[in-house]
């Protein structure tokens, strides 16, 4: 499959229908949205990298699960900040999805202001909404989640919308990271999927 088929520059409607078809052939993807609303997380989506590189793997032609190094499943509990109230979702989901080839990893997204510095090095403010947090992801392909209801129909959130996801265009969200981490990603990026096209941080 070339981006010519992926949904790239069509409309909203096609591109959502090509979204669901590429990330239905990851089976990892699909046991995580069918088991995720069992957890009781409030608000949850999954996201980021594993979204985006289902679709760069199988527009690459590779297996959809290649070079993804985790699963990120986010929620938001601005009520509960505790650690432990996250840990319990960690364990629960390790138990969970224990069958899975693929580490799935669970964050509260309503308490990452409470450790971002220590991991990256400067504060953030926290975040209002677990879509405010996912529009500040690093680039704009991966700022993209997904979530099922009750009638396990796909929910998509893309504050930037899908043609750079299905365009394998990366572009950076200049919202929250720095260059460093931009260019990090994109070098790691590159290698496994040498089709991406890669925009500069000023470019």
């Amino acid at each position: 499959m070339t981006t010519r088929d992926s949904g790239y520059n069509r409309d909203l409607e096609t591109q959502m229908s090509y979204l669901r078809e590429l990330l239905g052939r990851n089976e990892i993807i699909n046991q995580v949205l069918k088991r995720s609303p069992s957890l009781e997380m409030p608000n949850w989506y999954l996201g980021a990298g594993c979204l985006a590189q289902t679709v760069w793997n199988v527009l690459h032609g590779f297996d959809p699960s290649f070079g993804i190094k985790d699963y990120d499943l986010v929620y938001y509990d601005a009520p509960d900040l505790s650690f432990n109230a996250e840990a319990n979702y960690v364990e629960k989901a390790a138990e969970l999805f224990s069958d899975l080839r693929a580490t799935v990893e669970v964050k509260n997204e309503a308490r990452v202001h409470l450790w971002y510095k220590e991991h990256f090095g400067y504060a953030i403010a926290p975040y209002e909404s677990l879509e405010h947090a996912i529009s500040t992801w690093p680039t704009t392909a991966t700022s993209v989640a997904v979530s099922t209801g009750a009638d396990e129909t796909l929910k998509v959130y893309a504050p930037f919308g899908l043609n750079d996801l299905l365009g394998m265009i990366v572009r950076p969200n200049k919202v929250q990271i720095t260059r460093s981490i931009y260019e990090a990603k994109t070098e790691r990026w590159i290698k496994l999927w040498p089709k991406l096209r890669l925009l500069s941080w000023n470019g």
